[in-house]
């Protein structure tokens, strides 16, 4: 059963067995066994994704439900008797890493027993159908379903090189921005350079200044304004050691608006995982979150 539901999140039986820790052909083989044995076809295959037939449908919602209910059983028997242990599997934003990988060392002297796995991927995941035990996300979330807590704010500022800057001078407002080099981020999800937003007053506007260099990856953004190309608008997280290293200038600082949070979201569970607790716990104490103990996402 647990085959079949991990072949039928991932779509593969390749990428099942990986997250289980198994061959290919033997979650292949473990779900024909149970096709046999239910005398029904569970999964269509072809020769690039497999899929569920409508039979399989129905008997995976009912497979996910009987499988979550013996988690939390488990998770119950252990909650107060054992330490942290097992699996956990998280996704995080690409530039996540700035954030997360400073911790990772003290999380595991703090619980061992736990095996943390952690996907840096810009791509939006479904926390639920992908088997993930939680994602760290920006932006709003609107499945009702989900719990979240904030970890830390962050927000955008424009920087250059002091070459660069000594070379064409620092611009005094965002329209002088045309007159300048800028190096965009392209967003992975939409495919178009993000805008840069600045402030006038109480209202926010938004400004697409032409692109000398775009990059859907934001290092490389950094590091194209630390080699002096140009202007560049990242995270301030992303271009704290450039900053303090003296690699990087921050220009416009006044004009510069709109902050944005990083949160952990998670599914909601009658019987939390230790060592999901621990972690959320361990992320939020080191990062800054506020101390709440998750409140349920508003749907959109």
């Amino acid at each position: 059963m647990v085959a079949f539901v991990r072949a039928a999140e991932t779509g593969s039986f390749v990428a099942a067995g990986r997250a289980l820790g198994l061959s290919a052909s033997a979650v292949g083989k473990s779900v024909m066994r149970l096709e046999a044995k239910l005398g029904v076809q569970l999964l269509n295959r072809t020769t690039r994704r497999i899929g569920l037939t409508h039979e399989g449908a129905r008997f995976f919602a009912r497979c996910k439900r009987m499988l979550a209910d013996l988690e939390d059983a488990e998770n119950e028997l252990f909650h107060s008797t054992s330490s942290p242990r097992g699996r956990l599997r998280i996704s995080a934003p690409s530039l996540g890493g700035r954030l997360l990988l400073p911790l990772v060392p003290e999380f595991r002297r703090r619980y061992p027993d736990i095996e943390l796995e952690i996907d840096f991927s810009d791509r939006l995941v479904d926390v639920t159908q992908e088997g993930y035990d939680a994602v760290i996300r920006t932006g709003r979330l609107a499945d009702s379903q989900l719990l979240a807590r904030p970890l830390a704010q962050y927000g955008p500022v424009i920087v250059a090189a002091p070459a660069y800057l000594a070379a064409r001078g620092d611009p005094a407002t965002p329209e002088e921005l045309t007159s300048h080099a800028c190096i965009r981020f392209r967003s992975p999800a939409s495919g178009r350079p993000e805008p840069w937003r600045f402030a006038r007053g109480d209202h926010s506007y938004a400004l697409d200044p032409h692109a000398i260099l775009a990059f859907n990856d934001m290092e490389a953004v950094l590091a194209a304004g630390v080699a002096g190309l140009g202007l560049a608008c990242v995270p301030d997280f992303v271009a704290k050691h450039a900053l303090e290293a003296g690699l990087l200038r921050t220009v416009l600082g006044a004009h510069v608006s709109t902050e944005g949070t990083f949160q952990i979201v998670w599914p909601q569970s009658r019987h939390e995982a230790p060592r999901l607790r621990a972690f959320i716990d361990h992320v939020a104490a080191r990062l800054g979150g506020l101390p709440s103990h998750g409140a349920r996402v508003r749907a959109a």
